[in-house]
C-alpha cells in the first residue's frame, strides 16, 4: 500500500511539474544549496555535547529556547544556520531533542536524559530516525506559530489538530522522487491536490475568517482569495521542511533571502508592510536524500558516506595530565574537554580526578573521553591518564543513584517489620533502621492502597 501511494504520488510530482512550468512559474538559481545529512548527524553530537554542559535554557511553559540558548547552538552548528541572523537550525534543536525524550527540562535548563547520553555513543543515523518519528507525532510546538506574520492563530477553535497537518507533509515527502531536486511549487501543485498530503490549517470558515495579516476586518484571510493553498498550508508546509526536515538532515535544500522570494501574499490587506511572509519563504526546491529515506522508512539502512580524512590529530596530553591545544579544534571538541578537563590557559586543558568525577556527575561516561582523545592525540595517551580514568570509573560504580523515594516513619519496630514483610508490601518499600520504611516514588500510589488492608495509611508531615 506504501509503495503504491509513493508511486502515485510520484507520478503527481512529474504532473504537476508540467503544470508549473506550463504557468511560468520556473525554478530560479538560488542563492545557496546546502547539502544536509552530513552537517546533520555532526549537529546532533555538538548539540547533545552542549547540551550536556547545561547551558542551554527553554521557557518551561512553551519549552522555547530562550535568545541566549539558539545563540550557543548557532555556535557549534557545522557551517552555521541557513540564514546568519535568522534562527531556524538553532531554534529547532532544542525542541527535537525534547520531542525525542533525549533532553528534559529541569529548573528551565535543558539537561540529557538517560537516553540522550546514550545517544551521545550511537550512530548519529539511527538517533536521527528516532528523533524524525518522534516528532511526528509530538506537541511540543506547533510549526505554523512559527509563521508569526499570520495573526489571530490563537483564538480558540482556529487550527486543526498539528499531528493531523504533520502527517499530511510526511506522506508528501515520502512521495517525493530520492535523489531527485522538486521545486517547491511543483510540490504544491502536487501536495493540494490530495487530501491525505494537504495539511489543511484552518478548523472551519469561521476559524479561517480569525486569522489575519495587519487588521481582523479588513485583513482577514476569510475574505475570497485572501487564503490560497500556498498562504496557509504552503506556509505550514515550509515551516515543516525547513525548519525539521533539513535540520535533522533528511532534504537537501536550495534557498535564497525569504525577502522578496514569494509574492504569494501581496494582495492581501497589509502586505505592504511585510518583506516577507515567513522567515522560510526563501525555500526554493528540496531533494530527499538517502538519510531522508532512512528516516521516512523507505530504506532498510543508512550508509553515509566515507570520511575523507580522520580527525585532525590537534591535541597533545603531557605527563602531568595537561592537554595543550596544538592546532585548530572545532567548537564541539572543547565542549568535550570542558566537561572532562579544567581551562587553565588559552590553549591547555588540566585533567585530574576531581573534573573527572565532576563529569560522571554530570553523567558523562569516561571511555567517551579517552575515545575522543586518542582519535585527536599527536600520541598514545600517557599511562597515568589511562590509570587516572580506570581507578576514578572504578570508584565511581561503587556508589549508585536508585532514584527518589519517599521516607515512612512507623510508631515502632514491629509495625515497621510487620509492613516490610507483608506479603503485598514487600516488594513495594524498604527497611531502613528499626522504624523507616524507603517506597520508591513510582510505588507510592500501589503502596498506600496496600497499607490499607493492613488497617492503616500514611499521615501527612506536620507543617
Amino acid at each position: 500500500m506504501a509503495s503504491k501511494r509513493a508511486s502515485d504520488l510520484e507520478a503527481m510530482i512529474e504532473e504537476a511539474t508540467v503544470d508549473a512550468d506550463s504557468d511560468d512559474e520556473q525554478l530560479t538559481v538560488p542563492e545557496t544549496v546546502r547539502l544536509t545529512a552530513t552537517p546533520a548527524q555532526a549537529d546532533l553530537h555538538a548539540v547533545l555535547q552542549l547540551t550536556a554542559s547545561g547551558r542551554l535554557r527553554c521557557s518551561e511553559t512553551t519549552r522555547r529556547p530562550a535568545a541566549a540558548t539558539v545563540a550557543a547552538v548557532t555556535e557549534v552548528l557545522e557551517g552555521g544556520d541557513f540564514y546568519p541572523a535568522e534562527p531556524i537550525a538553532a531554534f529547532a534543536w532544542p525542541l527535537l531533542l525534547q520531542a525525542g525524550g533525549l533532553a528534559e527540562l529541569a529548573g528551565g535548563r535543558l539537561r540529557l536524559t538517560d537516553r540522550g547520553r546514550t545517544a551521545l555513543a550511537q550512530p548519529p543515523a539511527a538517533t536521527i530516525r528516532k528523533l524524525w518519528r518522534s516528532w511526528i507525532s509530538t506537541t511540543v510546538i506547533d510549526e505554523f506559530n512559527r509563521v508569526e506574520h499570520i495573526k489571530g492563530q490563537r483564538a480558540a477553535n482556529v487550527l486543526t489538530s498539528v499531528k493531523t497537518r504533520r502527517k499530511a507533509v510526511v506522506n508528501a515527502l515520502e512521495g517525493c522522487p530520492r535523489d531527485e531536486w522538486i521545486a517547491i511549487d511543483a510540490l504544491f501543485n502536487m501536495m493540494c491536490r490530495r487530501r491525505e498530503t494537504s495539511p489543511t490549517i484552518a478548523r472551519s470558515e469561521r476559524g479561517l475568517w480569525k486569522l489575519y495579516l495587519i487588521d481582523p476586518q479588513y485583513g482577514s484571510l476569510g475574505y475570497t482569495g485572501f487564503a490560497d493553498w500556498a498562504l496557509l498550508e504552503g506556509r505550514y508546509t515550509l515551516a515543516v521542511l525547513f525548519e525539521y526536515a533539513a535540520t535533522l538532515g533528511l532534504v537537501d535544500v536550495e534557498y535564497t533571502d525569504p525577502a522578496g522570494a514569494r509574492t504569494d501574499y501581496h494582495a492581501n490587506w497589509g502586505a505592504d508592510y511585510l518583506d516577507y511572509l515567513s522567515r522560510y519563504d526563501g525555500l526554493l526546491a528540496v531533494r530527499l536524500n538517502p538519510l531522508g529515506a532512512y528516516a521516512l522508512g523507505l530504506a532498510d539502512d543508512y550508509q553515509p558516506p566515507a570520511k575523507s580524512s580522520p580527525p585532525e590529530q590537534s591535541l597533545k596530553i603531557l605527563p602531568n595530565l595537561d592537554i595543550v591545544a596544538v592546532g585548530d579544534i572545532s567548537p564541539t571538541d572543547r565542549l568535550v574537554l570542558d566537561a572532562h578537563a579544567k581551562h587553565t590557559s588559552d590553549r591547555v586543558w588540566t585533567v585530574n580526578a576531581e573534573t573527572l568525577l565532576d563529569a560522571v556527575d554530570a553523567g558523562r561516561q569516561l571511555d567517551q573521553l579517552t575515545d575522543f582523545l586518542k582519535d585527536r592525540a599527536t600520541h598514545d595517551l600517557p599511562e597515568a591518564l589511562t590509570t587516572l580514568v580506570t581507578d576514578v570509573t572504578a570508584r565511581a560504580s561503587k556508589v549508585r543513584d536508585r532514584g527518589v523515594v519517599r521516607l515512612i516513619e512507623c510508631a515502632d519496630a514491629p509495625l515497621a517489620t510487620l509492613i516490610a514483610r507483608d506479603g503485598k508490601l514487600r516488594g513495594l518499600c524498604t527497611l531502613v533502621g528499626d522504624r523507616h520504611l524507603a517506597v520508591p516514588v513510582e510505588h507510592e500510589t500501589q503502596f498506600r492502597r496496600a497499607l490499607r488492608t493492613l488497617g492503616h495509611t500514611v499521615t501527612a508531615p506536620a507543617e
